[in-house]
């Protein structure tokens, strides 16, 4: 692969995709981030899975030399590290100085364990928009569990696309808006169970996989595959073709 590319005549976007409220409720978090039985327990729990899904669909980018990845809305560097340890260049960005601090503190207790396949990892507290805006491009992105805290996904999709290189592959994870990610991820997640913070997520602002898919391909990307993802057993998910509740998809050009 290409180190990421400049193209210093893009335009930034005029609109931010951050929203402070949502920047400093995650960044209030940064310090109990990396324990596995905090708040951050189920994104602990799923993380196996998301970074397992998203190698499964780089494989076609890995044969053409060392793979500079994105990781967007990175927060303290769960899926970062994990990519890293699998041999791919990593940027972990997220708006939050506070995450990317605690992420930076956190991969300096173990550099060689990042390093064991030659991955390098990176961390930047920033925007989208200030990627954009620098030109910068990447062979792959993952946005794991953000687009549904931005505050427009289609402009969101739109950076995305401008971020990624020709013949890239985008990997998202999201929420689902039905009755039933509702009852779970909202209601037994954060009041019932107590598994998330109250306030974590919005309901009305999951999107389900048709709008996901509508929106990526206004901004010219399609849909190469798409799973479910379910608990199974008391700290491990696995995919799924039930779409209901938690579902990653893999996006092209």
């Amino acid at each position: 692969m290409q180190p990421d590319q400049t193209t210093p005549e893009r335009d930034a976007p005029k609109q931010s995709s951050v929203s402070p409220d949502e920047i400093a409720r995650f960044g209030r978090l940064a310090a109990d981030w990396w324990n596995p039985r905090g708040p951050m327990r189920p994104l602990h729990d799923m993380n196996p899975l998301r970074v397992g899904w998203a190698h499964a669909r780089l494989a076609p980018l890995r044969n053409q030399g060392p793979i500079r990845l994105l990781d967007l809305g990175c927060g303290a560097g769960l899926a970062s590290e994990a990519f890293a340890r699998l041999g791919y260049d990593v940027l972990g960005v997220d708006a939050s100085a506070e995450a990317i601090a605690a992420a930076r503190v956190h991969a300096a207790l173990e550099p060689d364990a990042l390093q064991a396949r030659g991955g390098r990892l990176e961390y930047r507290a920033a925007s989208a928009e200030e990627l954009v805006a620098e030109g910068r491009q990447f062979d792959a992105i993952t946005a794991l569990e953000v687009i549904e805290h931005v505050t427009d996904p289609a402009a969101f999709l739109a950076l995305l696309a401008s971020l990624l290189r020709p013949g890239g592959i985008i990997v998202l994870s999201t929420l689902n808006r039905t009755w039933q990610s509702l009852a779970t991820a909202k209601i037994g997640a954060e009041y019932v169970l107590r598994l998330l913070p109250a306030g974590t997520h919005d309901w009305n602002r999951f999107i389900t996989p048709a709008e996901l898919s509508g929106l990526a391909a206004r901004a010219g990307l399609r849909t190469m595959d798409i799973a479910g993802m379910v608990p199974a057993g008391l700290h491990e998910w696995r995919e799924s073709r039930r779409l209901g509740v938690n579902y990653i998809v893999a996006l092209a050009v």
